[in-house]
């Protein structure tokens, strides 16, 4: 059992001993090992007693008197700790694959090491980067062949066994791999993190530095290739001595004061910087000596010593745009908001300019589309040699003022000459959302507004100054069956990513991938787009009647990105219901497809469950969407209704036409996440996965206003139709979502108690005059909308609600929905005799990442399921609606704290 109340530090020691220990079988005294694949494992078929939500094998533990991390069912374990596939990573000539291998899930005493948590990032002060990063475990490569194949497997070899693999990058011509590698040095408890260097070609590895002298800070970005053979890396300075000690007695009050009479409405945030002693601990970790370095070992140091954010070279590999952040800092605001300066420097060491120099922001509007003011989003035309584009609001960042333009986008050159003034690309009266380049010749522009949900898509041609921009695209972004795609990108001789242009004999095109949302499901497509006169023709699609197949990458390489179609090369992810995805290449003239992986089914026992995608409509009349999946071999007219979960989330939408729309494919195989409800498939239980919840707020109507009466409609049409259709038992269905899905939990338990027999609501918000200038999609402040805020808070509600609920929350969430919001809800439900259960997670954020923890929520979930789901009945139900419980707290019954 885990010591409670520890500190940090001496609990990581306990962890930490208890991991290498191999006298236990429990989890958290296993070292961190990956799982095969289980290709043998006991296909499950279903029986009577999956109607009864159980099935053969080890049953759950019961048992409330056992403390400590529990372990769910056997057949659920073997679902769970399935590893992932390999990540793929294409070099930028697509001559070579990168896989790179990866865990299922890390220990808890990784999570249980000790580190900092300052101006909204965590720190592993031992290794000066981020902490609890996950990574890799292995490197492996593969050349593509001429046929379209790939060469036998080369493993990258030559650092040390073991070793947590991050930051991987391809040189820009493709000849190198660099990455860090981290491992733990037994002499000092703590990691050492080396940055390495592999030859594509040999698979050998090496370190980068042969000074050990040298050490990384990889606090913010790590580092970047500036040529084939040189990269800008960020270490921590020589003259930085120890970690500067919290004094004793403080330095003095801590003093916050809004007497200029500012308007500053900030989202509830926690994680911040808190006194002058954590500002010298930030400057103290972040703090940055920049070095090039090249392959031959040779260092070189680059600009002053400061808390470097960003680093960007020029595609001519001239000149080098370095990010910073400095004081005066907040503690009310991340470093993202702090006082924020770009300058350009050259790659030998020179000074060229200061570009901008932004005050601190504390100000930004919570309202939708606000931004930062000033220069904002600073880049390197990737189509040019040294050419910067930024954009600048017009309305002063704030998109509650009107303003015609709202964005303008400049450019101009690294060193302009004097008195050249910025060139005005494009003027927008939407907000600025991002570019595409496509070498001088075109560019496309995205603009967006949230409020009325339109987007628009502009052609520009930046080299031709006597052009004026040209609306492409002008649509409602929920709009799903109009979407026209976006354009593959190819990589540049620099490696920088630009439009793939595409020539025919009607002139020069570009290619549009889509998911190809229809009302029969999604179809992929590849589209030959003229942005010129917007003529296209569909040149690939995916099947429709088996397999869902998507493009991934464009294969082919051109050192200008002029590729021929009859020449065409695409990376192509193919799947089906049965199937689990695989990688194909397609070529071009036949269409011809190379199957290029063979991934085992990686839960051979569920390749039979049943799915299929279901409409139905709620009493509005607003079509609704919904996956249902039922175990394999069951029959609903042989084997009767099931216990059902259904899990959602929320959304919100401005017209019911796009809240009807169907985006989901029948034939997209189903990836069963360590979080997803999908597991309880092995336990004999029909799931109703992501069913449709939309909020509607139509015109000038703000949809929280509605939230209540739409958030019943949308859940009791669901409930309707999985019992019309015999597959859900009535008295048999639960209800469950995390984050704003808890939420939606917890309201329909308040506000529709007759639809569900219990709830299961994990890191869940549920009182909202506790986050007062908005939360998820609402804008509005607590003191302008008191009574939807109030109206919406479950918390409000503690004494309506009747059905058993369990609450799971990590207890380092730092997001708005903290811990403190689950705890205080069960009090107030346990206060007026709700069958109610907390269960508090050590070391876990937001979402859920040690094995311990995600295989204790699972058994608490399939305990739950199991006592107040599976073996529900009226009886039951009128036994707990009226307060009472059928066992007392001794024996087990909610009601007992974790």
């Amino acid at each position: 059992m885990l010591p409670q109340r520890l500190d940090r530090r001496l609990c990581f020691a306990y962890l930490n001993s208890i991991a290498a220990s191999s006298s236990s079988s429990a989890p958290s005294r296993r070292p961190l090992r990956l799982l095969p694949h289980r290709s043998h494992a006991r296909p499950t078929s279903f029986s009577a007693n999956c109607a009864d939500g159980s099935l053969p094998g080890p049953a759950v533990q019961q048992d409330d008197a056992v403390s400590g991390y529990r372990l769910p069912a056997k057949e659920i374990q073997e679902i769970v700790d399935v590893p992932p596939n390999p990540s793929y990573y294409v070099s930028p000539r697509r001559d070579r694959i990168m896989f790179l291998k990866r865990r299922a899930m890390p220990p808890l005493y990784e999570l249980a090491k000790p580190d900092k948590i300052l101006a909204g990032i965590r720190i592993d002060s031992s290794s000066n980067m981020r902490s609890r990063m996950s990574f890799y475990t292995g490197i492996s490569l593969h050349l593509l062949m001429d046929d379209g194949s790939l060469s036998p497997e080369k493993v990258v070899h030559g650092y040390p066994k073991g070793a947590k693999i991050n930051f991987v990058t391809w040189s820009p011509d493709g000849q190198h791999m660099s990455f860090t590698v981290r491992y733990e040095d037994e002499v000092s408890s703590g990691s050492n993190l080396e940055l390495w260097v592999a030859d594509a070609e040999s698979g050998q590895a090496r370190p980068f530095f042969q000074s050990t002298d040298i050490r990384l800070n990889a606090i913010f970005e790590l580092f970047v290739w500036v040529d084939h053979s040189t990269l800008l890396v960020c270490t921590i300075p020589s003259s930085r001595g120890d970690s500067p000690k919290k004094p004793s007695v403080p330095f003095g009050p801590r003093i916050r004061s809004n007497e200029q009479k500012n308007v500053i409405r900030m989202r509830a945030t926690k994680e911040m910087l808190k006194d002058l002693h954590e500002e010298e601990l930030f400057n103290y970790h972040a703090t940055s000596q920049l070095v090039l370095v090249s392959l031959d070992g040779r260092v070189k140091p680059v600009a002053s010593p400061a808390i470097y954010t960003s680093l960007n070279p020029s595609p001519d590999e001239k000149y080098l745009m370095l990010t910073s952040v400095h004081q005066p800092y907040s503690s009310i605001v991340s470093y993202k908001r702090f006082p924020r300066k770009v300058e350009l420097w050259t790659v030998d060491g020179r000074f060229v300019r200061e570009v901008c120099d932004l005050p601190l922001a504390e100000n930004i509007p919570v309202a939708a589309n606000s931004v930062r003011r000033g220069k904002r989003l600073i880049r390197w035309r990737p189509d040019m040699p040294s050419t910067l584009y930024w954009v600048e609001a017009q309305d002063g960042g704030d998109a509650n003022m009107e303003a015609s333009p709202r964005d303008i986008v400049y450019a101009e050159p690294a060193e302009p000459l004097n008195g050249e003034k910025p060139q005005v690309l494009i003027k927008l009266d939407l907000r600025y959302r991002r570019i595409s380049w496509c070498y001088g010749l075109h560019a496309l522009v995205y603009e967006y507004w949230y409020k009325t949900r339109r987007t628009r898509t502009w052609v520009i041609s930046p080299d031709c100054k006597d052009l004026s921009p040209q609306l492409l695209f002008d649509r409602s972004s929920e709009d799903a069956y109009s979407s026209p795609g976006s354009p593959m990108m190819c990589r540049t001789r620099a490696g920088t990513l630009v439009i793939a242009k595409i020539r025919t004999s009607e002139g020069t095109c570009i290619l549009m991938k889509g998911q190809g949302a229809t009302p029969k499901g999604s179809v992929p497509f590849l589209d030959l787009l003229n942005i010129i006169t917007g003529a296209k023709e569909r040149i690939w699609e995916s099947g429709k009647e088996k397999y869902y197949e998507s493009v991934l990458a464009l294969m082919s390489y051109h050192p200008k990105c002029e590729i021929q179609l009859n020449q065409l090369k695409l990376l192509i992810s193919k799947e089906s219901r049965r199937e689990s995805p695989q990688y194909y290449l397609t070529i071009w003239p036949d269409k011809k497809q190379v199957k290029i992986t063979n991934y085992p089914h990686p839960y051979p026992q569920l390749a039979l469950l049943q799915k299929e995608i279901i409409r139905y409509q709620r009493e509005d009349g607003v079509k609704l969407t919904a996956t249902l999946y039922m175990p394999p071999g069951y029959n609903p007219s042989k084997h009767g209704p099931l216990p059902c979960l259904i899990w959602s989330y929320p959304g919100e939408f401005k017209t019911r036409e796009a809240a009807g729309q169907v985006r989901r494919s029948p034939n997209k195989f189903s990836r069963i996440s360590n979080n997803f409800p999908l597991l309880w498939l092995a336990r004999g239980f029909a799931i109703l996965a992501d069913p449709t919840i939309p909020i509607i707020g139509e015109g000038d109507q703000e949809a929280n206003d509605r939230y209540i009466e739409q958030l019943i409609a949308s859940a009791e049409a669901a409930v309707n139709e999985v019992v019309r259709r015999g597959i859900a038992h009535p008295d048999k269905i639960a209800v469950g979502g995390h984050s704003y899905g808890a939420f939606m939990t917890a309201n329909l338990l308040a506000h529709a108690p007759h639809l569900f027999c219990c709830g299961i609501a994990r890191s869940g918000a549920y009182n909202r005059t506790l986050t007062p200038f908005g939360f998820q999609r609402e804008v509005r402040t607590l003191w302008e909308a008191t009574d939807t805020y109030i109206k919406m808070s479950p918390f409000m509600l503690a004494n309506k609600i009747k059905k058993p609920i369990l609450l799971i929350h990590g207890e380092e969430d730092s997001k708005v929905t903290t811990a403190m919001q689950s705890s205080h809800f069960y009090d107030a439900l346990k206060g007026h005799g709700v069958p109610c259960r907390l269960v508090i997670l050590p070391f876990e954020g937001h979402r859920y990442a040690a094995r311990e923890s995600i295989m204790h929520v699972i058994w608490e979930t399939d305990r739950w399921l199991q006592k107040y789901c599976a073996s529900n009945s009226r009886s039951t139900q009128v036994m707990e609606s009226s307060g009472e419980t059928a066992q007392s707290p001794a024996d087990g019954a909610p009601g007992c704290e974790v």
